[in-house]
């Protein structure tokens, strides 16, 4: 009897409430819910992690080895399971090195094409360079004019550096005469050559005339000079001897310039590859940018005095403070202030040291330049990843960020070198792919390697990526972006009898790419696999085969099935919150009206880096402004790219450069510019939200101070899991052990001493009104509130946290568990904990990632309660309900990549749903009637504006000046 459904028995991993779960087989199955109602348990930590531990039975003793340290999930069992793939958002991989193109495998089978077919071209004169044999050298001289009177030389040295004493007595013996440095000499002199300097010498092999019956003894001259100069002859013609006057041209037996000399070593696919000393740039070493430490990014917090948790890395290092506090002395820094009250050469002083005639007195060199010295030093990958974060990349000046040696990037396959496909959109790539001509030869070496280029770049473009580029690094990649390219890459592998497990691979689509999506999703199931999916997205739930609703809360208050069925059973359950929203029942409540615009505003004047065309963007301050548009239509190009930047360049001097654009004006008018984005707030399971929040600090003086730890002598340091002493030594405090798989990704277990709670058992017995250390960092942000409601700091950062959705998670879970969404909605209650100036401007990158509907409301709730203090809030954000709440719109377009970088529409959201060519537009409609004319509190156009940018005038009241503070910072 043929199993039907995937039935899941007794979950209880993490917060799921013994669950029972029927999932049809070769559907397409969507799981929605609050956040940490227990999706991803379900989902990952249950469903697929059964199916790794099943596949590891599969493998070699090798593999099964480590069977016994890979935990079960918590389930009584699963049935009906099929071999497992997890397509999540963190899988892309982050290396500087890894680009579209190669995760992709695309620039793989690039490489063979260019390495078989690919023409070489001088990388100096541009070109083409074959290979000649002697018969076609001496086919080329005898095409000079009758008559004509040519030279042969070998060109033996050419522009090295030496005395060649024994080379010249070795052409004396074989009575040749020979060029040295473009003069005839009589090697029977002698000859005193400067070994400081670079020389040429060319032996004369022959002199001939050119006249019938020559053949023969032009041969023989050519094949001796391609012997003795290793496979170069040089011909001089109409000359007198002297090498005077003469036209003379260079052949070559191999991959050779005949005009510049420049020889082209064997192509190879390393020789394409810029992870091979073969391929890479000597300059860059492949990465195509050359990284510094960043001041902006070193100080990581400006309020703070330097040593008091201004400075970022280097902080812990003894020898770089003693030598900090020596400089200040001498120059009368007061480090007691907050760094950003220095002086400008004060701050330039520390930094970068003082000027080079001071520095070997004071043996100080500046804060940069000791990082850089401490970073040669770093050998561990963890440790250099740390050392990234406060790094900031600029251009390769020798290869011009294209990753590749010069010799590599002059070969050809048509018109385009491998950059320059490599650097197309995916859309044009694929109409080069398809276009590209072969000689009957190379067709037959070429045409498939042709066909499995052309299969993946139309994957690609199915799932809506067709504005990205090959050469797009991995790591700039959004979480939806890198999980499309690997639906992509498994649409493209064909298997079948799979489940896929995803993880809402509709972040950063905009509602237009929506279908295309749900298309590619449903012929993954059409091909015969069962497709599971995490989604909170409208859309994918409606086109699901079928829905498991969990909830009814987050927490400790969600983990049980609330509703399963169709789409239209879910709508019609009176217990399930998604329903609800789905029936219209409840909704997202937005403002009646917009605020009303102050008249400040910050101009960015002809932002065109990447696909943006001249655009001049206005953002008015004091009110929530939303950019939106279909995907790459260069939303984050001109909010981080180059506003970002350009403010951060602006209020400090960040040596990060902004996109290209002509000027930013209206900077003086805020005093922060903080981007809150969705890179993780730790790359280390040591790093979780007590950490990053502060709070932990405040615990370990609280339990430091208890009479059990004060009668035992125990300091705050014995509480923290970072310093022997305290936390458990055999994992050193992570609670878990990393085992290396080397056929598959890496696997952490719960280490077997301390089962991982990471601290000792001396420790774990001093306990705070029952709760040992331990248990606080396991307790969920909302159930530590009341615990630790006595100690005003940590109140303030804990409720914050829950205003903004995240009471659900632990205080000490692991950093790398937590998504993009989750992160950036960490760092936001950060912000919001802090002491509000007012005249502070928040960017936010698609802050609803990971939320559920009625997440969404809570989300905006706190967005306008910082908006109302005055702040500025700038959101690139698709979610309707808060593009609805938005007070101003700037909707980018019409397309993505090429077909996009324009401004269509700005306005409120009102007046954009009457812009007939606007996609965002086209949805908002929904919600407002067509009337046929302006609303009224709509800004009308004016006169002086730019109509093709479709730029709306803001307020022409001239803002009040503000003193400017030299202040920015990015929260990661």
């Amino acid at each position: 009897m043929a199993i039907t459904h995937i039935t899941v028995h007794g979950a209880r991993q993490h917060n799921l409430r013994d669950i029972h779960v029927q999932i049809p087989r070769n559907t397409l199955t969507v799981i929605t819910g609050l956040s940490g109602s227990g999706k991803s348990s379900l989902a990952f930590d249950t469903i697929y992690a059964e199916g790794q531990r099943r596949y590891v039975e599969t493998l070699s003793t090798y593999a099964r080895q480590f069977l016994d340290q890979i935990e079960r999930p918590d389930v009584d069992s699963i049935e009906g399971l099929s071999p497992a793939i997890s397509i999540e958002q963190k899988t892309t991989s982050r290396s500087p090195r890894s680009t579209v193109g190669t995760i992709t495998e695309i620039y793989d089978y690039l490489r063979l094409l260019f390495a078989s077919v690919g023409v070489p071209h001088c990388p100096q004169c541009g070109n083409p360079i074959s290979r000649q044999t002697p018969e076609q050298i001496v086919e080329r001289i005898l095409s000079l004019t009758p008559g004509e009177r040519v030279i042969i030389y070998a060109p033996i040295v050419r522009g090295r550096k030496g005395e060649f004493k024994d080379l010249l007595d070795e052409l004396d013996q074989q009575g040749f005469r020979a060029r040295i440095d473009g003069e005839l000499r009589d090697l029977a002199d002698s000859i005193h050559l400067d070994k400081r300097k670079n020389h040429t010498i060319e032996a004369v092999i022959d002199r001939v005339v050119l006249k019938p019956g020559v053949e023969k003894r032009l041969e023989a001259s050519v094949a001796k000079s391609l012997q003795m100069a290793n496979g170069l002859v040089l011909i001089g013609s109409n000359g007198s001897g002297s090498g005077k006057g003469t036209e003379e041209q260079l052949y070559s037996s191999s991959m050779a310039c005949p005009d510049c000399g420049l020889d082209i070593p064997k192509l190879e696919p390393r020789s394409f590859s810029f992870n091979s000393t073969y391929g890479a740039c000597p300059e860059c070493h492949g990465l195509g940018n050359i990284y510094d430490f960043d001041p902006a990014k070193v100080i990581t917090d400006w309020t703070k005095p330097l040593l008091d948790g201004g400075l970022g890395p280097g902080s812990a290092s003894q020898y770089l403070l003693k030598l900090i506090h020596l400089a200040a002395q001498k120059y009368k820094i007061d480090l007691g202030l907050p760094f950003e009250d220095l002086t400008e050469r004060q701050q330039n002083l520390l930094l970068y040291g003082p000027p080079k005639t001071e520095a070997p007195r004071t043996g100080f060199h500046g804060i940069l330049a000791y990082l850089r010295h401490w970073m040669q030093d770093v050998k561990s990958e963890e440790g250099r990843e740390y050392m990234l974060n406060y790094m900031s990349a600029s251009t390769c000046p020798v290869c011009k960020g294209q990753r590749l040696r010069p010799a590599s990037l002059a070969v050809k396959v048509g018109s385009l070198s491998i950059a320059d496909f490599t650097a197309l959109p995916l859309r044009r790539a694929l109409d080069a792919a398809r276009h590209l001509e072969f000689s009957k030869r190379d067709a037959l070496i070429a045409e498939r390697l042709r066909r499995e280029i052309v299969e993946r770049l139309e994957f690609l473009d199915s799932v809506g990526l067709s504005y990205l580029a090959l050469d797009r690094n991995a790591a700039s990649l959004s979480g939806g972006e890198g999980q499309r390219i690997r639906l992509a890459t498994q649409i493209g592998s064909r298997l079948r009898g799979v489940l896929y497990v995803l993880d809402e691979p509709s972040i950063g689509l905009h509602q237009r790419d929506n279908q295309r999506l749900i298309a590619a999703l449903e012929s993954l199931r059409d091909l015969g696999n069962t497709v599971l999916v995490v989604e909170h997205d409208e859309d994918t739930i409606r086109h699901a085969d079928y829905v498991v609703d969990l909830g009814p809360g987050a927490g400790k208050l969600g983990g049980y099935v609330v509703a399963q069925g169709t789409p239209a059973e879910i709508i019609r359950s009176t217990g399930s919150l998604t329903g609800k929203y789905l029936s219209g029942e409840t909704s997202i409540l937005h403002r009646i009206a917009p605020r009303s615009l102050t008249g400040k505003e910050i101009i960015l004047e002809g932002a065109r880096s990447h696909n943006l065309r001249n655009v001049n963007a206005r953002f008015p301050l004091g009110v929530m402004t939303v950019i939106t548009g279909v995907s790459g239509s260069g939303k984050s190009t001109l909010v981080n790219d180059i506003l970002y930047r350009a403010l951060a360049k602006e209020l400090y001097g960040s040596r990060e450069e902004p996109g290209e654009h002509d000027k930013i004006k209206g900077f003086d008018q805020i005093d922060k510019a903080i981007r809150i984005d969705q890179s993780p707030i730790g790359r280390t399971p040591r790093s979780n939200p007590a950490t990053y929040t502060g709070v932990f600090t405040a615990i370990r003086d609280l339990f430091a101070m208890l009479p059990e730890a004060r009668e035992r002598g125990y300091k705050p340091g014995r509480f923290s899991f970072n310093v022997s002493g305290g936390r458990c030594e055999t994992c050193q405090g992570d609670g878990q052990r990393r085992i290396e798989m080397n056929f598959m990704p890496d696997v952490y277990v719960t280490c077997e001493v301390c089962n991982g709670r990471r601290y000792n058992q001396e420790t774990l017995a001093v306990k705070f009104n029952g709760y040992s250390i331990a248990d606080i960092l396991d307790l969920a942000i909302e159930d530590a509130l009341p615990v630790l409601a006595d100690i005003p700091n940590v109140r303030q950062k804990l409720q914050t946290l829950v205003d903004v959705g995240l009471g659900y998670i632990h205080l000490g879970q692991a950093a790398t568990t937590l998504s993009g969404g989750e992160a950036q909605r960490m760092k936001l209650a950060r912000e919001l904990s802090k002491r509000q100036t007012g005249r502070t401007l928040y960017l936010l990158d698609e802050p609803t990632t990971g939320l559920h509907f009625d997440d969404v409301r809570r989300l905006l709730e706190v967005l306008h309660r910082l908006t109302d203090l005055g702040n500025t809030v700038i959101i690139i954000e698709h979610n309707l309900d808060v593009v609805r709440n938005a007070d101003w719109i700037i909707d980018l377009g019409p397309e993505g990549g090429e077909g996009g970088g324009q401004i269509i529409a700005e306005g409120t959201p009102e007046y954009v749903a009457t812009i007939a060519h606007s996609h965002t537009g086209e949805f908002l409609r929904r919600y407002y009637s067509q009337t046929g004319s302006l609303p009224a509190n709509v800004v009308t156009l004016s006169k002086q504006e730019n109509v093709s940018n479709g730029s709306h005038a803001l307020s022409k009241a001239k803002p009040a000046r503000v003193p400017r503070k030299r202040k920015t910072e990015l929260v990661s």
